[in-house]
């Protein structure tokens, strides 16, 4: 299975590799070209190149090639769905289920209009304000939904009459090489463009004087040295970035109707979400309750490799992350941490971790204070409905949260006081593509989604014009 990089709408072979590990064995299973620094400049010149007359193209024009990638995408949803899993972990089904995620995301996006605002002057002349195309868009993406998260940066992107130049986290590099190669049958050379690498691409993308806007989805540290190398020439920037967030549950609610739902929001994509529930505090009334029934349904979890048509759970998708959930588990155990369900490593190959539940935590344990972004869940006792206020915004953090009750109007008031960007009453983590998301305090910068996330990809421009114009 040969892969190669998309530069100008061709693709590229290059002179080095890099072995792309399948996380359900822990061996490699495919090499990937890594692009030189050299390679990164041909890609951004091409989009350079490419953008002129992109911009110019009129937008229902932009948006009908964008549709034509996306039924390119969807008759090629199964293979690319089975590369996905087998490089991400995910079982197959939910890999499919991103592509299809994806494809409506593109067209949803592709119908989005920019507007022109007028104002009328009291000298009897009118201002427009009008958004413009940036430039060059940078898009750095992760590797837990490594296609859908391209499309969430790209295609608004695109809309907006920009070019890209992408880079995929070098853990899940292949799907996404895939997918450019279909999107550049559809959309003129170098409209969309694709290099591979790691830190050295990254941070070339971050630094590069013809790149005018980065796009980033990842951890926060990354973040801030994205922040720092676009410095140089004012890059605008889209960073969305680590999440702890926090699930309160009232006294009041109904634990039969929400355990099944906090376990699905905890725990989907094995964990592996920035606005899953990162920490749950419940009412002493109802802690042991609710946390016997979410840790009965971890244990009844089928985890295993996405071939197997039994999985509902795979692997976490690489070395590193397999290490740090191990060792936040082992540190809630030294802590005092009881497991309800999981907290060891499963034997065998591959970097399989079990859905745990952990309670007899709370907060200034690391388990409860860190991001896991794994299957690891803590849930945490409290008493008094400000104090577990105050403890909930304690984090740096700020992505998502949420409220649960049967006291929908109460539920909504306290939500509305969690810092947070996102703020959900008897649900979590769920997203559209026509709401704006994007995080608070140092979970990110900007927003992405709907006309919002448009803006971002954007610069406004005021024109005025004289009375009788």
């Amino acid at each position: 299975m040969a892969f190669a990089l998309t530069i100008g709408g061709k693709a590229v072979p290059c002179a080095d590799s890099f072995a792309v590990i399948d996380p359900a064995t822990g061996a490699e299973f495919a090499q990937c070209p890594l692009a030189s620094v050299a390679q990164l400049d041909q890609a951004v010149a091409a989009a350079r190149g490419a953008f002129t007359g992109w911009a110019a193209t009129p937008i229902e024009r932009r948006a009908e090639m964008i549709h034509a990638f996306a039924d390119a995408l969807a008759a090629e949803a199964d293979d690319l769905g089975a590369l996905l899993s087998r490089e991400q972990g995910k079982p197959l089904a939910a890999a499919v289920g991103e592509i299809h995620g994806a494809i409506h995301w593109t067209r949803t996006t592709a119908g989005f209009r920019p507007a022109v605002e007028r104002i009328e002057q009291a000298d009897g002349g009118r201002v427009e304000i009008h958004r413009k195309p940036l430039g060059v868009v940078g898009s750095i993406t992760p590797w837990n939904f490594p296609v859908m998260i391209a499309i969430w940066h790209v295609i608004p992107a695109l809309v907006a009459g920009n070019t890209v130049v992408q880079k995929p986290s070098p853990n899940t590099p292949l799907a996404t090489l895939r997918m450019v190669e279909i999107a550049a049958r559809h959309l003129p050379a170098g409209v969309w463009n694709v290099v591979t690498g790691d830190i050295e691409i990254g941070s070339g993308i971050a630094k590069h004087p013809d790149i005018d806007k980065v796009v980033f989805t990842g951890s926060t540290p990354t973040g801030r040295a994205i922040m720092r190398d676009g410095a140089a020439n004012l890059k605008r920037l889209t960073l969305e970035l680590g999440g702890n967030d926090a699930a309160i549950v009232l006294p009041d609610a109904d634990v039969e109707a929400i355990a099944p739902q906090i376990f699905q929001y905890a725990f989907g994509n094995s964990g592996q979400i920035c606005a899953a529930i990162k920490r749950v505090y419940v009412h002493d009334s109802l802690h042991d309750a609710l946390a016997e029934k979410v840790a009965a349904l971890a244990a009844a979890a089928k985890v295993g490799p996405g071939t197997d048509p039994a999985t509902q759970y795979g692997p976490l998708q690489n070395r590193r992350q397999f290490d740090y959930v191990s060792t936040l588990a082992e540190d809630a155990r030294a802590q005092g941490g009881r497991f309800l369900a999981g907290g060891k490593p499963l034997d065998g190959e591959g970097y399989f971790f079990p859905l745990s539940v952990v309670v007899d935590v709370t907060d200034g344990n690391r388990i409860v204070d860190e991001e896991q972004f794994g299957p690891v869940l803590p849930i945490i006792r409290y008493s008094d409905v400000e104090d577990v206020l105050a403890r909930a915004n304690a984090s740096e953090n700020g992505l998502g949260g949420s409220v649960w009750s049967t006291d929908i109007g109460r539920a909504a008031e306290l939500a509305q006081r969690l810092e947070c960007g996102t703020a959900w009453v008897n649900s979590h983590s769920k997203i559209s593509p026509d709401v704006p998301f994007g995080g608070a305090k140092q979970s990110g910068i900007g927003v992405e989604f709907g006309l919002h996330g448009l803006d971002e990809y954007m610069q406004l421009q005021t024109v005025r014009l004289p009375a009788g114009a």
